[in-house]
């Protein structure tokens, strides 16, 4: 689990659909759960990837899966595909919540080996099938960005600087001319402080600026 995320910070397994799908298999009692995870920035993405997977293990005895969209987690659903009320679906999208996850489809495919779990033992093992599935690599952090070109004199940039240093801001590039040019990021929720200190500077004439791109996703 990411322990250090912040509440307004969210993460995925990918950045596009086109990423690999995550994958981890658990096995318990002989019974058998492939959890596979995959990106997914919209409702229909997830249920196309859902749906795909379901298809394709469709001799499976279960594919249970759940799924959460939206900038800030505010869009999920989930399914117990068979299995008793409460013991898959539910598990396995509180397991993605508890990872401050978004833009996220899971599957589990569960091959039942003949042993009866219970519902403690179904909630756990769907819940450790994801969790299996997550652990398998670094989760990307999920952040809206917007880019600016900012020019000023070099009497202010220092100042200037120190001014955005409390901001989560990025210069990428800077060139030093006739004037100092950054090439800057600033995460959304802290584009109004950023925009009203460019405002200030430029009304003085101490600095001009303008936005180079509207909203990029970073990691």
């Amino acid at each position: 689990m990411n322990t250090d995320c912040e509440k307004s910070v969210f993460y995925s397994v990918g950045r596009s659909v086109t990423d690999p799908v995550r994958q981890a298999e658990i096995k318990i009692k002989r019974s058998v759960f492939v959890c596979r995870l995959s990106y997914a920035d919209t409702i229909e993405a997830a249920k196309d990837f859902i749906s795909n997977v379901s298809k394709a293990y469709k001799t499976a005895t279960h594919n249970c899966w759940a799924y959460v969209v939206g900038d800030t987690a505010q869009i999920s659903h989930c399914s117990d595909a068979g299995e008793p009320p409460g013991t898959a679906g539910k598990p396995m999208l509180n397991t993605l919540l508890s990872h401050n996850m978004t833009c996220t489809a899971a599957v589990v495919t569960r091959y039942y080996g003949g042993v009866k779990l219970g519902v403690r033992g179904l909630i756990e093992a769907y819940a450790l099938a994801v969790d299996e599935a997550i652990s398998q690599a670094p989760l990307v952090r999920l952040v809206k960005t917007r880019s600016f070109q900012i020019c000023l004199d070099y009497s202010l940039n220092d100042t200037f600087l120190n001014r955005i240093s409390a901001l989560k801001t990025t210069i990428a590039q800077t060139d030093y001319k006739e004037k100092v040019t950054h090439e800057l990021t600033v995460e959304l929720p802290d584009l109004p402080a950023l925009e009203s200190l460019l405002v200030q500077y430029q009304r003085q004439g101490l600095l001009s600026y303008f936005i180079t791109t509207e909203e990029t996703e970073s990691t």
